[in-house]
């Protein structure tokens, strides 16, 4: 007997109506070296009854009053315990006890060769206690898995909700400080009889308005302020400007409307979309991209597609590719997920997002109105 065992103390209800199997199994239990605390009943109210304690294992005789130890196993089963079953008799035949063990007994054994009695109860005892324990271990992994989940998803809409926060304060703050000095310099170099100062003060326009650019491309790759224009025209304007810049064709086929989508969507949408071009753009190798909107049965479907070299199982695997993750991570956020399939014929992205509004986190916009949007866009 194992010495975690030798010093327990097993809890068995023993469902017997002969006084005497009963002493015979106590005795076989002494014999094994097996503590035990147990309670003999013989009716199924009996039996029910008892179920309301908590036992570390049942043992069964086959023929009751009135009941049988295969109806008894099904009680068990129904009040939802888990607690091994081990069926005792010597009337039962091969295929009846192939039965029960095929309906949740832990074990059977007959009246007549109990000489493993002791190993068959602490081996179902045993099994019992390492299945609760693997089940108990798949729950908190799951529970882990939603927290780490959770967690993501609310570490994505902070990101958000910060690069809203600072693009705010780089158009009301910075663009608004800069745009009046710009003014206050182009007074001086209206006022001033000078030319060595009106050079200087031409001179320190263009590094304003320089900066002024620079805010604004930063302003606009925290915010996209092309989406207050709805998703249709951010999609059209970024895939546009993909083209333009790598000079790989990129056609889209968007729908005429696209307004009233629920809160996050479209910005969900447009940073799944410039991340999967920023990708091809650094990876793909290729010649030809198609941009797919569409809405239709109440999900918003986004696929994006490229001729380009694919993805090797390797590369889908690696690490600390965090940009694959990103984009599921961000998906969750609004409900939706991502569909990643790759070949020698390039390599397609679809992004569905159930068009529910429950459940779906609100990441705040910026008030900032831009309908050219001049932005470098770079990885997220």
């Amino acid at each position: 007997m194992p010495p975690a065992t030798r010093d327990r103390v097993f809890r068995i209800l023993h469902l017997e109506d002969s006084e005497l199997d009963h002493e015979l199994l106590l005795a076989h239990m002494v014999r094994g070296g097996l503590m035990a605390q147990t309670r003999r009943v013989e009716t199924e109210a009996a039996f029910l009854e008892a179920l309301d304690e908590p036992w570390d294992l049942v043992v069964s005789d086959y023929n009751l009053p009135g009941f049988s130890g295969l109806v008894a196993l099904e009680l068990l089963k129904a009040n939802a315990r888990d607690v091994p079953f081990i069926l005792v008799s010597g009337e039962i035949g091969e295929d009846t006890a192939v039965e029960a063990m095929r309906h949740g007994a832990s074990d059977y054994l007959q009246k007549n060769h109990l000489a493993r009695l002791v190993p068959a109860l602490l081996h179902a005892v045993d099994a019992a206690e390492t299945k609760r324990a693997r089940v108990k271990a798949d729950r908190d992994l799951v529970a882990s898995k939603q927290r780490l989940h959770e967690l993501a998803q609310h570490l994505q809409t902070s990101i958000e909700q910060e690069r809203a926060a600072i693009a705010r304060e780089i158009h009301d703050d910075v663009g608004g400080s800069l745009t009046a000095l710009k003014f206050d310099l182009a007074w001086i170099a209206r006022h001033s009889s000078s030319p060595q100062v009106v050079s200087r003060v031409q001179s320190a326009i263009e590094t304003v308005s320089h900066a002024v650019e620079s805010s604004q491309r930063i302003m606009h790759n925290l915010r996209p302020a092309i989406l207050d224009q709805g998703l249709v025209a951010a999609l059209h304007w970024l895939a546009s400007r993909f083209e333009r810049r790598t000079g790989i064709d990129c056609a889209i086929r968007l729908p005429v409307d696209a307004h009233d989508l629920p809160a996050g969507v479209p910005l969900v949408a447009y940073r799944t979309a410039q991340e999967a071009l920023t990708n091809i753009t650094k990876h793909a190798q290729a010649s030809r991209v198609q941009v797919d909107l569409s809405l239709a049965g109440g999900v918003l479907s986004l696929e994006i597609s490229d001729n380009g070299r694919g993805l090797s199982a390797d590369d889908l695997a690696k690490a600390r590719s965090f940009g694959i993750r990103g984009l599921h991570e961000r998906a969750g956020t609004v409900g939706g997920w991502v569909e990643l399939s790759s070949g020698a014929g390039g390599t397609i992205m679809i992004l569905s997002v159930p068009l529910s509004p429950l459940g779906f986190v609100e990441i705040p916009s910026a008030p900032v109105h831009d309908a050219d949007d001049p932005s470098q866009w770079g990885a997220l």
